[in-house]
């Protein structure tokens, strides 16, 4: 069973940007109302995409620079990274199936 992981300034360019897979990272803090509907979807895809992408969570608040790096200026911003570079991105809370699609074309 696959489980999101969370990542820091310290760790994203390692588990993001150096990943095999592709990797989607959902940009949250934990007073923001819309991430906490996102939230259950992404630990749903984590699970279903086991092996074949990986889903990260990056706490704005506590990870500023990466926030700053890729201008997160709204949340929940989800962006798709495959190979090193960023493929795609959602702003804002979709349903599970919208999230789906994106991944599918990530794959």
């Amino acid at each position: 069973m696959a489980k999101l992981i969370e990542v820091e300034d310290d760790n994203f360019e390692k588990e993001v940007l150096q990943s095999d897979l592709p990797v989607v990272v959902d940009f949250w803090a934990v007073w923001c109302g819309p991430c906490k509907m996102v939230a259950p979807i992404m630990e749903e895809l984590s699970e279903k995409y086991a092996g074949k992408v990986k889903i990260a969570k990056v706490d704005v608040d506590k990870n500023p620079n990466i926030a700053v790096k890729y201008s997160i200026r709204s949340i929940p911003t989800i962006m798709f990274f495959k190979d090193g570079r960023v493929v795609d991105q959602i702003i804002g809370a979709y349903p599970k199936s919208y999230f789906e699609e994106k991944l599918k074309a990530l794959l």
